[in-house]
């Protein structure tokens, strides 16, 4: 038993890479909520916003590996399903005082009117945002629209876009379709571990180097936080899908998510094998 979910994952790893990261969510009021919360203040994550639900429980996932590491997953959102106006405002005020430059990651295992507000607060205060579109049932047309750098995983994008994706030249043409709703960017996770990446200036497929997985759990959050701390130090889209694909992969070869996460080092090692090729 271990803390996690998704944006804990991300908020965890920009700190363990020397960025100061601020959680926003929430726990019940049951005995898990210190299993969640403890590595979080352990590593300096910014638990301020995570509010504690009364009568509610934490939101818990029971996640199953196979001998070949690819997981499955199956999660109860619990406190995390449920947002109301005072949230609402502490999210404006969140993103409305956070340091100039500063990006918004946000995913989809919360309210979508939540996920909603805080990318239109952070288009507004001119902050970037990385949206992980998953689970990708709650992905609507306006956030589809929204001006994020959108980072779905090969099953994600197939359901976006109904195209199957076997190979690097659909992943880029799924990109290209999703692109084509607005979005700063769109970067396709592929199950190898590299991805396609298409902007508007740019067509990416970055391949990354083969290792032994032994659980993926958490690899996608691990992309999500590297590909965050990339952009917020000014780095070009390309580089911070590589930067991403190359954390997301050291984070497979150990068992479990925050515990097999990479410092900055071991990434930019991998880093060094990974191939990026403009298309």
């Amino acid at each position: 038993m271990a803390g996690g979910g998704k944006a804990a994952h991300v908020a965890w790893l920009a700190c363990h890479l020397g960025i100061k990261a601020q959680l926003i969510g929430h726990v019940g009021s049951d005995s898990l909520q210190e299993i969640a919360l403890h590595p979080l203040r352990a590593m300096g994550v910014d638990v301020s916003t995570i509010r504690s639900i009364k009568n509610q429980a934490t939101g818990v996932s029971v996640i199953i590996v196979p001998p070949n590491g690819r997981k499955g997953i199956m999660l109860a959102p619990n406190a995390n399903g449920i947002w109301s106006k005072e949230d609402e405002e502490s999210v404006r005020s969140a993103i409305q005082t956070a340091p100039p430059g500063s990006v918004l990651c946000v995913d989809l295992e919360v309210s979508p009117c939540i996920v909603k507000q805080a990318v239109r607060h952070s288009e507004e205060c001119g902050l970037p945002v990385v949206l992980d579109p998953s689970p990708s049932e709650s992905l609507d047309e306006e956030l589809l629209q929204s001006g994020c750098y959108l980072i779905p995983n090969q099953s994600e994008a197939q359901r976006l876009t109904n195209i199957t994706i076997e190979n690097e030249d659909q992943a880029l043409e799924a990109a290209s379709r999703l692109r084509k709703h607005g979005n700063k960017g769109v970067c396709v996770k592929l199950g190898t571990g590299g991805c396609a990446l298409v902007t508007p200036d740019v067509r990416f497929v970055i391949s990354a180097p083969e290792v032994k997985a032994v659980d993926t759990t958490g690899a996608g959050d691990a992309f999500a936080a590297a590909f965050s701390v990339a952009i917020l130090e000014h780095q070009s889209p390309e580089y911070a899908a590589a930067f991403a694909g190359a954390a997301s992969t050291h984070a497979v070869t150990g068992y479990g998510s925050q515990s097999s996460y990479p410092t900055r080092g071991q990434i930019e090692s991998l880093l060094q094998r990974v191939v990026m090729k403009e298309t």
